[in-house]
This record gives structure tokens, sequence and C-alpha cells, in this order.
């Protein structure tokens, strides 16, 4: 249940008309709803990039508000996590699978119809102003930004590829206009400044004098490397943050640091043990991202400050989160992401606003999935009608069952960030074959990842260092105290029967796949599930698997769409997903 102060302003803006046209017109006199400012950080993981580096990101926001301990990206890469966010779907739904054409990047979001389809350009349409600045998309070039520009903002100032990861020569172009070329200025501090002047803008009711809410996302490219690829330097810090974590080290005291035996599955089970002049050089590139970090806990201060003062604090949303994590030197792995691992999944989301808990935590798994949501409903917006593949956030924990899963995926080829990487283990850097369909399940008393790849190896791996089905591949495993006594592959039936319902889940399937494999109700949960009477259900579902290794969503390599539904007591199976129903747009 939300805490009086939502529920009073749910209230409220339930009272509100929620077609954007009525909206609209509604808020050209005075319109009280809530300001929303969301900042989104790049490749920031909770591991080693947590907030306990960022005084005063604790101070103003996790201290004031409520943070989600069990937060996941559901595809740890750019664009396709930020088109999760914006959208509320997954990416096997907007079919944004890459950074660059012709699987993704900003061409692959305009083609697939998303530029009238997003969360600015739905609440700009119901009279909030919008505001963003930073980096947006991979592939918004200095040669396509305007091939239309995006829509849904009443100001922008967007960083450029090719030059988006440059710390102090970037391209940036203000409202879809003529690009600019600046030079000697950091990267963070000019996302920073503009953010304040829009920031002053909106605070000055926009353009037109009528009062209305606004929405304002900073988006710094820190702690991004410089550059991308295996030709992608350590981020530069600015001046004054040069001498901060001289003594800092990655954490060793976790069993996955560079471990004496290889770990995971394809690849990954390939790579080399790192020597010490690799792990100091990992050391110091992580000091670069802290300190990349620095002069975005600065910026955290200053717009909490200005709110403040303006008088607008207590009703105004911060929402902060980073695109996906990063992992640097556990399970072997040089400077990257692109995985299913904690690291690369796992990021930091915390909420202060009006009538949100403070000091508070939550436990239940969540996604960025939910964050769409989450802000149309603050926003007094329907979002029933809107295809999200999440659901609003909760701020306090369900009184029944927590959500317990997160459907995690990718395509394509992983890449490392490191010097260092190009030619170890065989490999240059780039990592093929790193297709796979993943599981994250979090509950009060057991979690567990698995995943599927399309190199035809499966991984469950609770700690994400022994691969169980690797130990005991056979089908008479033996028991597991994972979640019960029962066999291994009994908990293997279900958690590939959930795998399944999820890799291809559109809208509240996505948050209840439980319900599409049981639509009476009878299990919510992954213990529920395991009771013995289902045990010829899930053994007799199809298996998740893929017919070849797709550098994109090709649905028709992606194996088996439906799944079998159960009726009780032995009644006939049927199946339900349309074996036609291709979201696959290459030809």
């Amino acid at each position: 249940m939300l805490r009086n102060g939502i529920l009073g302003l749910w209230c409220l803006l339930s009272a509100l008309p929620t077609s954007f046209t009525a909206a609209a017109a509604a808020a050209a006199a005075v319109d009280e709803r809530p300001n929303i400012v969301f900042i989104l950080t790049d490749d920031q993981d909770v591991h080693m990039s947590g907030l306990e580096h960022m005084a005063l990101t604790r101070k103003y926001l996790q201290d004031k508000g409520t943070s989600f301990e069990r937060h996941y990206c559901t595809v740890s890469i750019c664009c396709p996590s930020r088109v999760n966010i914006w959208t509320g779907q997954l990416s096997h739904n907007t079919n944004v699978t890459a950074v660059h054409p012709p699987y993704g990047g900003y061409p692959k979001f305009i083609q697939n119809g998303y530029n009238d389809k997003h969360l600015a350009y739905w609440l700009q349409q119901s009279g909030y102003n919008t505001y963003y600045t930073g980096k947006m998309y991979n592939g918004q070039t200095t040669k396509n930004y305007d091939k239309p520009a995006i829509k849904g903002y009443n100001e922008s100032d967007l960083l450029l590829d090719p030059l988006t990861y440059q710390y102090y020569d970037f391209a940036a172009t203000r409202n879809a206009g003529p690009v600019r070329n600046v030079g000697g200025e950091y990267s963070p501090d000019f996302t920073a400044k503009t953010a304040y002047e829009f920031l002053d803008l909106a605070l000055r009711n926009g353009h037109d004098g009528a009062r209305r809410p606004f929405f304002l996302t900073v988006a710094p490219i820190a702690p991004h490397c410089e550059g991308s690829g295996p030709t992608g330097r350590p981020p530069q810090a600015a001046d004054r943050h040069k001498d901060l974590y001289k003594d800092y080290r990655i954490p060793r005291n976790t069993s996955n640091f560079n471990p004496d035996s290889p770990s995971g599955v394809s690849w990954v089970r390939d790579l080399e043990q790192m020597n010490d002049t690799v792990m100091d050089f990992n050391d110091e590139y992580q000091r670069q991202r802290l300190r990349s970090l620095q002069s975005v806990d600065e910026m955290v201060e200053q717009v909490v400050l200005r709110l403040e003062e303006a008088g607008v604090l207590d009703n105004t949303h911060i929402f902060y989160t980073s695109d996906n994590g990063y992992h640097i030197g556990q399970h072997r792995l040089h400077p990257g992401k692109m995985l299913g691992f904690e690291e690369d999944i796992r990021v930091p989301l915390v909420w202060r606003g009006p009538g949100v808990p403070e000091g508070h935590t939550r436990q239940s798994a969540t996604s960025h999935s939910d964050l769409a949501p989450t802000i149309m409903r603050i926003a007094g917006l329907s979002y029933d009608d809107r295809e999200f593949d999440g659901a609003p956030l909760e701020l306090e924990e369900e009184t029944t069952r927590r959500r317990e899963h997160v459907g995690i995926e990718f395509w394509g080829t992983a890449l490392a960030e490191s010097m260092w990487s190009v030619g170890a283990g065989g490999y240059n850097g780039t990592y093929p074959k790193n297709t796979y369909k993943g599981l994250r399940i979090e509950a009060e008393k057991y979690g567990l990842y698995y995943s599927v790849w399309c190199t035809r190896e499966s991984e469950l791996d609770p700690g994400q260092m022994n691969n169980l089905l690797a130990t005991h591949p056979e089908d008479d495993a033996p028991p597991t105290s994972i979640i019960t006594s029962r066999p291994l592959q009994r908990l293997v039936d279900r958690l590939d029967a959930l795998t399944l319902v999820l890799k291809s889940c559109k809208g509240s399937t996505c948050t209840h796949p439980w319900r599409a494999l049981h639509p009476e109700g009878e299990v919510e949960s992954l213990l529920d599930a395991m009771d013995s009477r289902y045990d010829g259900f899930y053994e007799g579902q199809p298996k998740v698997s893929f017919d070849e290794c797709a550098p994109g969503y090709l649905v028709g390599v992606e194996g088996p769409q439906e799944h079998d539904v159960y009726h009780g007591r032995g009644q006939e199976l049927r199946r339900n997903a349309d074996e036609d129903d291709d979201w696959s747009f290459w030809l």
C-alpha cells in the first residue's frame, strides 16, 4: 500500500481527464501535477560503483527517498536498455536490440515507430513541459539526428555520435539545430550546466507563462569509458577530482573475482586468468570511473538545492538510475557489460518524492520496464492501454507475494572495453555467440540465475560461479537445496518454462508469467510451481532453444514460441501463442 501522501496525490490525479487532449486543455490554467526529474547515468553498476561512493546523492536522494535494492536492467547494453526505459517495453517487443543499425540504435527506434510512443512524448501531450540533456541513444549521429528529430521535448541538448563518449571534445545539438563542436569543456559538467538552464526555464513556467509541471531528464555519460569497444579507454575525470581514490582497489572478497578456475559458459569459460599488470590497469580504470561520477554527485546536489530554493522540491519526484551495470575482473572479464551476470544487470535505483518513504529500502525484484508506468501513474495518466511490459513500482513490500522474477535477454556479439582484451584467450576483445535468454529470480529465501545460450548451453548458478548444469547434466541429477530437496531436473523444468514465457511475453504476461502457465491462479511463484503434482506438466513443456546465434531478434530462429497451459487433473493441454506473430522487421 502507498503512503498517505501518495494516496492523497493519486486520489487527486485520478480525477483529472486522462485523454491527452483534455489533460492539455486543463493544464492551460494551473496544473498542480508533480514535477519529475530523471537522472540517468551510463554503465553504473552497484557492486563497484554504487552510491556509497557518492556522498551527496546519498544525502539528497537515498536518505530522503526509497532505494530499490534488487533493480535490474533487462538487457545490459546502452541503447536497447534506454529504449526499454522510455517505452516500458522489452527489447523483444521494441526489436531495438543493438546500439547500431541494422539491429538497433536511433535509426531502428525511428523505423519501428517509437518517435511518438515514448514517455516524454506522452507527458508533453498531457501538458508537461519536457526537457532532456546529455546522451539519449546510440546511433544518434551528427548526420542523422534531425532525420527525423526526436519528438516529445520542449527543449533538448543532445550529445551526438561519433563523439558521444569523448569527455572533452564532443558534439551536441540544441533542439535539433546545427551541430556544435564543444572543446575544452568536461562533458558531464556541460550536461549539468544545461540541466540547470533547463531547470531555470521550467521554473519560470516554460515558454508561455502558464504554470505547467515539468519532466527533466539529465543523462551524463559518466562513468562510461572514453570511446567504445576494445579501443576504449578509461573515462576521464574533471581536474578537481583527479586526485581522489588513489588507494582504491576493486573488491577482491568475492569468489567470482579473477577466479582460479573458469566460470560461465560459451566464450566466458575460455577466458584466461588476469595477471598483476592487467589487474593494476583495471584498478586504475575503476578509479577513473569513480572520479567521473563525482561530477554527477555534485550535479545531484545542485538540482535538489535549486528545486528547494524555488519552493517546488516537495512537489517533485526525482529518480536516479543507470542504463546497465558493468564488470571489471569478475569471472576473469575485462572491462565491459553485455552479460547476464549480477554486475552487468543490477543497477542503482532511488526514488525521492512527495509521499515516498525516507531512508527506506525495497527488496522485491524490479526492472527498467517498471519505470515508464510508474511515471505515468505519478502524472495521473492512464497507462493500461500503453502495452507496458512492466508495472508501477510499489513503495512498500506487498502484503501477499512479492514479485521475484526479471527476464534478461541479449543478442549478438559482446565487446570488451580495454586494450588488454585484444588477443587475450584467443579473442580480439570481441566475443561472438553472445545471444542468450536469462532469468533472474530474487525471492525472500532464495535467489538464482538461469540462462539458455544460442550455443546450446544452459546455466543454472545461484552464485554465478558454479554451473550446476555443467556438473550434473544428466536427467537423474541429484537433489538440490536451492529451493527444495527435489531433484535438480525438476527445478530446471520450471525455470525453462518460465523463461519460455518471458522470452516472448507482452504486457501483463511479463509481470505475471505464472498466470500464463496456470490461468486458474494456483501458482504464483517458483516455490508454488515446485509442487510434485506439476512434474509431468513441466517435463512436457517445449524447451527454450535457438536455431542459430543471430545478431538481433529474428523470431524465426528463436526456437519455440508457444507454451503449454495447465488445466489440472490431466486435462488436455493447449498452446497459447500465435506462431505467425513475427515481430522481426528484417527482410
